[in-house]
């Protein structure tokens, strides 16, 4: 590889290391100062840097950030109308009881698809410290599961912002990358829940006395089971149903039944948008097929096959599920002006995402328009390693060097979408590797660290090795996964 090539590939990404780590910029002023400094070192002009960057910016957006907008305004409206709380109970009761690791496990996976990791985190862990208290014991390993989960599900699957916008930098097809991302997720949760079952006991003892009390009373856990019946929970009336407070909803007229929502209903917002966009994916290749125009060179869908095509394009899936989400997780006497408020603090939260997507489309776009990414390609070639290992790897030590899962994710896709037709890989693994690398060890310098082992009352080593060591372990898990992946989907 030219060393002045290399040398831009490895200045932008340690650009975007120290500007994260070291300055008061944010990951996407580092990723435009990591554009420029690639483009520059690379040889490019002026001219041609800031139209690379424009143009990246502009393609990727135009894919993937009203997507991000709408996913996030779903996820808001699950988390204040109490959806996501009925999920979790629905799991509780599927699963039964003795299995409540694999319930809480399974709820994080499902929530966290709409949901940003740490709210969810928040909105779930009062359900884990409930089912703990009435059992006087397991709290540790609860929370570990419930974490892991939602962990899963936020680096693999779409609607989550990360995987989304690597789909829009690479070209992956965005129902494909859900249905093999929810295979990851359901093949992955097993090692997470394994693990939380082995170690969560051994760390009881090193939670802090502050969350022991508020998990278990003033006795602390005894490790012997109590018929305590956990509020809202299995068993109970209300089990499956949750719904915000009456001053978050609003006040109902006199004589109207007070507001819940059920399992079933919580889940069609959620579902509804994911089964268009799948549906549109199948009913594609088999028209495709059906034509003989596996290729896509020359194929004009059928009118069935277009009007699910119309439907389930993310952009028009996602307004039906917002539509949904609105008209029927929250009840008819919410204030208009409420629900518009709820909707942009959704719209303020994804703001960054959405810029930090467009830079990583244009530092894409730098790398490829400045042969840094052909060079690269070459370079992988001389040496023989699989091409699904380098953005796994880009995305595995950007992870480790400053936290953030989705810049990780992003800054892997922008390096590897020039390099997916020479790397001879399909653009849906190329964006899966992206996603798996994400998933590496979190610790300090990772937000949900914090506050996955705060909630859960570990400290110094305890939390290196109950969360450090979960994530580590998934991690892991996913690697040969993604491997068997790229010889059946390459």
């Amino acid at each position: 590889m030219d060393l002045q090539l290399l040398l831009a590939l490895v200045l932008g990404i340690a650009t975007i290391i120290v500007l994260v780590l070291r300055t008061r910029l944010d990951a996407f002023v580092a990723l435009l100062v990591a554009a420029v400094v690639t483009g520059a070192v690379a040889g490019q002009n002026a001219g041609d840097i800031v139209s690379s960057i424009t143009t990246g910016f502009g393609n990727t957006l135009a894919s993937i950030g009203i997507v991000i907008g709408l996913g996030v305004g779903i996820g808001k409206i699950l988390e204040v109308s109490g959806a996501a709380g009925a999920l979790a109970h629905a799991f509780l009761r599927l699963f039964g009881k003795g299995r409540e690791p694999w319930a809480m496990a399974s709820t994080g996976a499902l929530v966290s698809i709409p949901v940003f990791c740490d709210s969810g985190y928040v909105i779930m862990n009062p359900l884990a410290r409930s089912i703990a208290r009435a059992e006087q014991r397991g709290y540790v390993t609860l929370a570990l599961a419930l974490g892991a989960g939602m962990a899963i599900t936020h680096c693999l699957v779409p609607p989550t912002p990360g995987p989304l916008g690597v789909a829009g930098i690479i070209g992956a097809d965005l129902g494909g990358l859900i249905l093999v991302g929810l295979v990851f997720s359901v093949l992955l949760l097993p090692v997470a829940v394994v693990y939380a079952k082995w170690l969560g006991p051994k760390l009881e003892s090193e939670v802090s006395p502050a969350v022991r009390t508020a998990v278990y009373g003033t006795t602390g856990g005894s490790g012997t089971a109590r018929t305590t019946t956990i509020e809202g929970g299995p068993g109970t009336e209300d089990a499956g149903e949750a719904a915000g407070t009456p001053s978050e909803l609003g006040t109902p007229p006199e004589g109207a039944r007070p507001h819940r929502v059920g399992a079933l209903l919580a889940s069609v917002p959620l579902l509804v948008p994911l089964l268009l966009i799948v549906a549109n994916t199948v009913a594609t290749a088999i028209d495709r097929n059906n034509q003989g125009a596996l290729t896509g060179e020359g194929y004009v869908a059928s009118d069935w096959a277009a009007a699910l095509a119309f439907i389930g394009n993310p952009v028009i899936a996602l307004v039906i599920g917002i539509a949904l989400a609105v008209y029927l997780l929250l009840p008819r006497w919410t204030p208009r002006g409420r629900v518009h408020n709820w909707l942009a603090d959704g719209a303020a939260s994804a703001g960054l995402i959405i810029l930090i997507t467009g830079a990583g489309g244009a530092l894409g776009q730098v790398l490829r328009s400045s042969g840094v990414g052909d060079a690269l390609a070459e370079a992988i070639a001389a040496i023989s390693l699989p091409g699904v290992l380098v953005p796994f790897l880009v995305s595995t030590l950007v992870r480790l060097a400053q936290g953030s899962g989705t810049v990780a994710m992003i800054t892997a896709a922008s390096v590897t979408a020039p390099l997916v037709g020479s790397l001879g890989l399909s653009p849906l693994v190329a964006a899966l590797a992206c996603c798996a690398g994400a998933l590496v060890t979190s610790y300090f310098n990772d937000s949900y660290f914090w506050v996955v082992t705060r909630f859960t009352g570990l400290d110094g080593t305890a939390a290196l090795r109950g969360w450090s060591g979960i994530t580590t372990a998934v991690w892991l898990a996913s690697l040969p996964l993604l491997l068997v992946a790229d010889l059946v989907l390459g």
